[in-house]
């Protein structure tokens, strides 16, 4: 606080010279004139200003005249002073001065300290009659204790003096400051986080002070700050609820510049673990979400569990408590077709495990209800059904599947008349008369085809019209059987055209087409035949041409069709045969290797079924050989060409491995393999000279001519 200290000790100094004054007035001092005490005040005791003047007196060597209004000479109690001098000579004297001269000091300093001033009580004080300096003193003091309410009352206590009062100034001074402390102190406030106790804190500052015109700026301020960090908190939990984290953690970075502790320190962390939380979260839901996917009730169970685990204070707990609740509705489909399937138990096993937190129960409990009474009713029986109805009846409108209890009510009571309908329709056709089983069908069409046993229905209907049809038809196709016995192609064709009376769609057509069916391959094969046996004849004589337009007679599709096919494919493979063994004798004749090649290719595509194989076989062979024969006749002058010849010889032939053969012997001849290298040839011995006593040559010495060239050496 500006010059706080300077100004409280002046305050007090003057408040503590006023309350002197008033209770002890002191008169000026002159020089040389006694004090009176103050009323009230004690007196002095004559020993003690004996003692004062005894010890304010100074020795002398003779006395001397007092003037008046002065103090007598020291000489004037010399005979007191030589009355203690003997006194003065014993220790116990001075030990007792001593003893009474503390004792003295000590009791005047109490004295004196209880008669300091007392300090004004301020509580209790009556301020219609209190001065301007004790209103001063007084309000100095509130305001020491830095509260807003104190603050305030030490405004209030010299706001009321004059303008021209002598404090005047100086209060005008503190009421400046005063009021600033009480805006710091909201100020304090807004950024501990309090904007309200702020914006109150702040308007109460009196319209009539110096700082009341930075109150409403100083709130519009706080009101922008704060609704700017909210709104940067706000944009930070929207990202939360899409979660996405990263985007919610740069919204929390954010609020570290918008100039508020509070909102810098609290909100920050504040946000900042919700997002770590909220990340924990989402990873948790994601998890559940990839589980749930599948209609496997293990993981259905284990996806609630992990969503049951997310705090409700959690940004996605809403998204997990969706996840839990379509994980319940799955395991409700799951149960609901089980059922449908009449697993009664699995269907009720299911909907019991579904989790509680889906907030499901009355609609699991009413589903076991109506999953147990489905079960009595598939009994199929009128009093299952009637025990069936009674079980859901117990269902009141206020249950969540009250509604799907009063359709299969409606339904099981459509099936109690259906039932009843069946019975009678049974009961009818049970004689077996066509007139009865007319009745039972007309009894059964009652049933309306979207009541629950119309296909029930509609089974014995179609049961019992067959019944009828079978016996309206089966005189015709018995006839027709007659008639077709005889074998005949005219009995053959009656029975067809008896048969052919019983309509499409009637009990009886499947049968009686397949007979017809049978009765015209009959007739087909008694016209066919003699083609076919025509062409085999021709054949066999060898004229396969005549064979094969014989029989091309046989038109597709008729009984005889696929035989002659048959037929004539292996009559124009003959053909083809001939065909190409005589192309390949031709061929063999020009005796060429190159012919000679052909040739045994055409005769190779000889079929192995046909008569000419053998023959073409022997030619194959012959040919072979004619080619080995070209090459060995081609090897006197060109081995090369030899071998080239010889190697067309077509495997699977008589001469090809002699041909192999001879092609191995030509190419050793032109690639003669590498010789070894020969050893090396040791050199013979030198000739030992003759001693020395021999004179007479060796045998068969010749003399050599000295110009003659020395004997090679033999390396």
């Amino acid at each position: 606080m500006r010059e706080r200290g300077s100004s409280d000790r002046r305050s007090a100094a003057r408040a503590s010279e006023q309350g002197n004054q008033n209770r002890f007035p002191i008169p000026p001092l002159i020089p040389g004139a006694s004090v009176a005490p103050p009323p009230g005040a004690a007196s002095v005791s004559a020993d003690t200003a004996g003692i004062n003047k005894v010890q304010s007196t100074q020795p002398a060597d003779g006395e001397q005249n007092v003037e008046p209004g002065k103090s007598a000479p020291i000489s004037r109690f010399l005979p007191v002073s030589q009355k203690l001098g003997r006194w003065f000579s014993y220790w116990q004297f001075w030990a007792f001065l001593a003893t009474v001269t503390a004792g003295g000091v000590g009791f005047t300093a109490v004295a004196l300290l209880f008669k300091l001033p007392t300090l004004p009580n301020c509580p209790s004080m009556y301020w219609p009659t209190a001065s301007a300096s004790m209103r001063l003193y007084c309000a100095q003091l509130a305001a020491k204790k830095q509260t807003v309410k104190d603050l305030l009352e030490a405004i209030a206590l010299v706001q009321s003096l004059p303008p021209d009062h002598p404090l005047r100034e100086e209060v005008n001074n503190e009421i400046k400051e005063w009021s600033q402390n009480i805006l710091d102190l909201a100020e304090a406030s807004f950024d501990a986080g309090k904007l309200d106790e702020a914006i109150a804190m702040a308007r109460k500052i009196p319209a009539d002070v110096p700082a009341y015109s930075q109150v409403e700026k100083r709130i519009g301020s706080w009101k922008s700050l704060w609704s700017k960090a909210e709104g940067i908190y706000r944009d930070g939990e929207a990202e939360l609820r899409k979660q996405n984290w990263s985007q919610a953690f740069r919204e929390a970075v954010r609020l570290l510049y918008v100039g508020n502790t509070y909102w810098q320190t609290t909100k920050y962390e504040e946000l900042n673990q919700l997002i770590v939380s909220s990340r924990d979260d989402g990873d948790t839901l994601s998890k559940a979400q990839n589980l749930a996917r599948g209609r496997v009730i293990k993981n259905l169970l284990e996806a609630a569990k992990l969503a049951e685990s997310i705090n409700p204070k959690s940004y996605i707990y809403k998204d997990a408590q969706a996840v839990i609740v379509d994980i319940g509705l799955k395991m409700m489909d799951m149960a609901e077709a089980q059922l449908e399937d009449r697993n009664v138990d699995e269907a009720i096993d299911i909907a019991r495990q579904i989790p509680g937190s889906a907030n499901l129960q009355a609609q699991v409990q009413d589903f076991i209800n109506l999953a147990q009474a489905q079960a009595v009713a598939q009994q199929g029986t009128a009093s299952s059904l009637q025990e069936a109805i009674a079980l859901v009846k117990k269902l009141t409108p206020d249950r969540p599947l009250y509604s799907k209890g009063q359709d299969l009510i409606i339904r099981w009571q459509r099936e109690l008349e259906d039932i009843a309908h069946l019975e009678k329709a049974r009961q009818l056709a049970q004689l077996g008369t066509a007139s009865d089983l007319k009745s039972a069908i007309k009894e059964a069409q009652l049933i309306p085809a979207t009541h629950p046993r119309a296909q029930e229905a509609k089974t014995e209907i179609s049961r019992w019209t067959d019944g009828i049809q079978t016996m309206e038809d089966r005189p015709y196709l018995n006839r027709a059987e007659q008639i077709a016995s005889l074998g005949d192609e005219t009995s053959l064709q009656a029975a067809i055209d008896e048969a052919n009376q019983i309509a499409a769609g009637r009990a009886l057509y499947k049968e009686s087409q397949d007979k017809v069916r049978q009765w015209t391959a009959q007739i087909q094969r008694i016209q066919d035949q003699p083609y076919l046996d025509r062409a085999r004849q021709l054949a066999g004589a060898g004229n396969l041409v005549d064979a094969i337009a014989t029989a091309a007679q046989i038109r597709p599709g008729r009984a005889l069709s696929a035989e002659a096919q048959a037929a004539m494919v292996d009559w124009q493979a003959q053909i083809q045969a001939q065909q190409n063994l005589q192309e390949a004798r031709r061929l063999g004749s020009q005796r060429t290797p190159d012919t000679l090649a052909m040739a045994i290719r055409l005769a190779k595509q000889v079929p192995n079924s046909s008569p000419l194989r053998a023959e073409a076989e022997d030619a194959i062979n012959q040919w072979s050989y004619q080619m080995l024969s070209l090459a060995q006749d081609r090897a006197t002058y060109d081995l090369a060409g030899a071998i080239a010849i010889a190697k067309t010889i077509p495997d699977r032939t008589s001469a090809y491995a002699e041909a192999r053969a001879q092609i191995d012997v030509w190419q050793n001849i032109l690639n003669p393999p590498d010789l070894p290298s020969p050893e090396p040839v040791a050199p013979p011995p030198e000739p030992v000279a003759p001693p020395p006593e021999q004179t007479s040559p060796p045998p068969n010495f010749v003399p050599s001519d000295e110009s003659s060239p020395p004997p090679a050496t033999v390396p």
